[in-house]
């Protein structure tokens, strides 16, 4: 447990370092913060603060800085939130206005806004709609033995993929797969196909079994297209003007892992008895050694109390943690009444 005092020259030097990202001295406390005590009390709360290691000195004679562990204790109990202003509501609030047309829209305009508002980079993964359901398949032929696969959902969404044909499939047998798919799955939620569907469509196609795999296939093709969750990547250059990222290895290592999904994906999993709470992850809490000198503060959207996906922030450990998680909050609610609406 920490001292009244103690909490308050550990909150100071957390705001001051974020604020300025030089280490914080007790001269600088005492001016900046009126604690109502002079320099030497500030430094002796400062050695115990030490000591108990909420903060670290990086060079001899230089001030203090927060360690993991403080960034952590600030972050649970002496942080106060950012209060939006009408302002930075109404910018979101329009810009969503401006891209409620498709769901890929509105995913990639919360990027958009997310790293217009905050100086770190931002992340929003896509709903995997396991909600939706077949609409149609269709296949379109194409030159030099290809075809263009298309799903189309209840929602709208339109998915595409250019595949190989086998050579000994006409125009006709393509016009025959697509019309026995769109019979056989429309309707169908992406969840409830089973194999008993895929033994319906061998039936079907009793007078064309030489196509029956190629159709198999294409089924195959439609579900992985349908069941994809997109992740989107923005505001990446925000991330090269902090001054934590000036070592050009540093920079290079944490790029090339940002321009993996799958990593980052790993980092908005949701991990939290409560999925609905923004959630902060500090340095290693993120179990990747690239991103010890990262956070990651994310947040779950849903409909209907389903969590259809999440967004993220990442950003140095001297992150704005007070206004990252506002905005957040409010972003991830806002998404949700719209796609809420949306699939309605």
């Amino acid at each position: 447990m920490l001292t009244e005092r103690k909490k308050q020259v550990l909150a100071a030097i957390v705001q001051d370092y974020i604020a300025s990202a030089e280490p914080v001295g007790s001269r600088t406390i005492a001016r900046k913060y009126r604690l109502g005590v002079s320099p030497a009390t500030i430094r002796n709360e400062m050695a115990d603060l030490e000591e108990m290691g909420y903060i670290e000195q990086p060079h001899t004679s230089a001030g203090r800085i927060p360690s993991q562990k403080g960034y952590r204790y600030y972050v649970d109990y002496l942080m106060h939130k950012h209060r939006l202003t009408p302002a930075e509501r109404r910018f979101i609030l329009e810009g969503y206005e401006n891209k409620c047309k498709q769901i890929g829209q509105i995913i990639q305009e919360t990027g958009r806004l997310l790293a217009e508002m905050i100086p770190y980079a931002a992340v929003v993964m896509g709903p995997a709609e396991v909600s939706s359901v077949f609409k149609q398949v269709q296949l379109v032929p194409l030159e030099g033995g290809k075809a263009l696969l298309v799903v189309v959902t209840s929602t709208g969404t339109v998915h595409h993929k250019l595949i190989e044909v086998p050579d000994r499939l006409t125009d006709e047998d393509l016009a025959v797969i697509s019309r026995v798919l769109t019979a056989k799955l429309r309707g169908v939620p992406v969840e409830k196909i089973r194999l008993t569907l895929v033994k319906e469509i061998y039936h079907e196609l009793a007078g064309h079994h030489h196509i029956f795999d190629t159709a198999v296939e294409m089924l195959q093709e439609a579900l992985t297209l349908e069941q994809e969750e997109k992740v989107y990547l923005r505001g990446m250059l925000n991330i090269l003007n902090q001054p934590e990222f000036r070592d050009i290895s540093k920079v290079k290592t944490l790029l090339g892992l940002l321009e993996q999904e799958d990593v980052l994906r790993n980092l908005l999993q949701v991990r939290t008895d409560n999925p609905h709470e923004v959630t902060v992850r500090i340095g290693r809490e993120n179990n990747i050694p690239e991103f010890e000198d990262c956070s990651v503060v994310t947040a779950v959207y849903s409909v209907d109390n389903q969590i259809m996906g999440s967004v993220g922030v990442i950003g140095p450990t001297r992150m704005e943690y007070d206004k990252v998680v506002s905005i957040l909050e409010f972003i991830a609610h806002s998404l949700s009444k719209i796609l809420t609406r949306y699939y309605r």
